[in-house]
């Protein structure tokens, strides 16, 4: 059985050591929310399904090589020769601001849609579906995709999660409050950032969990209110941190963690995520998260 499936677009990642502009090299690997939140599921040991829609060029095979290398399952995802897959640029401005430049409009990832959320589903009921707000922002057959994925998990006993993950350069809060506060009635469980909280409006969902970076993590349920703190660790780069704590916290549902393990789980992935440079690179196995137990400077022999 699928413990997750989850949808979106991934794209080639270019990572600058400098400006762009300046020329110089660049790393390139994949990136995308809902692919980085697949591979930390997996990396814990859960059964994964990420469906999307790559180009039938170079860069796509990039993304479903890595994804297969992390041993996450893409029998559901979609190769379209009508359009190229997306690239996201990554600079370094300052110490800790990054810029991120994207090359994505009308990219094969935008091409998602209810036939390829439906294929998936043929595959496996999952426990979870997990979603975004960055995938309704990239067209209208993106949004229709979205949409069937939380209907069909809410019709068939799925938990639903939604992080709202709010992108400025692809729509503004209105724009995005308008595609997502529909979606709520049949979201399981929110997960936003302090600033991201209001695209939601005043819509209730029995499960909110805010994410307050280096300050930890909070969730609300019909029972109460839990927090936890972030670990402190020494950060190379905060790139997909977020992804990394919903990881986390999901893989606590799927384990049957009370509200605040839930939260410590999620903490912990992030840790790791945000300790090493790249969106997921650092992403932790479940053994390695007992290394956050041990003093600061230890060496594992």
């Amino acid at each position: 059985m699928t413990d997750v499936l989850t949808l979106g677009e991934t794209m080639g990642a270019f990572r600058a050591a400098g400006p762009f502009r300046l020329g110089g090299t660049a790393e390139l690997t994949v990136a995308g929310a809902e692919s980085n939140v697949a591979i930390g599921l997996a990396r814990l040991g859960h059964a994964v399904r990420w469906t999307g829609v790559t180009g039938a060029d170079e860069i796509g095979s990039l993304v479903r090589r890595t994804l297969l290398a992390e041993q996450v399952d893409i029998g559901a995802a979609r190769i379209t020769s009508d359009a190229a897959t997306g690239l996201i640029l990554f600079e370094p401005r300052t110490a800790d601001i990054t810029r991120v430049l994207y090359y994505r409009s009308g990219s094969a990832g935008s091409r998602l849609s209810t036939e390829d959320v439906r294929r998936s589903f043929t595959a496996g009921v999952p426990r979870v579906v997990h979603v975004t707000g960055i995938t309704p922002a990239l067209s209208e057959s993106a949004l229709a995709a979205v949409t069937e994925a939380i209907h069909l998990g809410h019709e068939a006993g799925s938990t639903v999660s939604l992080d709202i993950n709010f992108r400025s350069k692809l729509w503004s809060p209105e724009e995005a409050g308008k595609a997502i506060q529909p979606l709520l009635a049949r979201v399981d469980v929110l997960i936003a950032s302090d600033d991201e909280l209001p695209i939601a409006g005043d819509h209730q969902v029995p499960e909110v969990v805010l994410k307050h970076g280096a300050d930890g993590a909070t969730v609300r349920t019909p029972d109460g209110t839990w927090s936890a703190a972030a670990h402190r660790v020494t950060v190379a780069d905060t790139t997909g941190a977020g992804d990394a704590f919903v990881a986390g916290y999901l893989s606590g549902h799927l384990d049957g963690l009370g509200a605040e393990a839930r939260l410590q789980r999620g903490n912990a992935v992030a840790a790791f995520a945000v300790a090493t440079p790249g969106d997921w690179q650092g992403l932790p196995t479940r053994a390695d998260l007992e290394l956050l137990d041990l003093r600061a400077g230890s060496t594992v022999r």
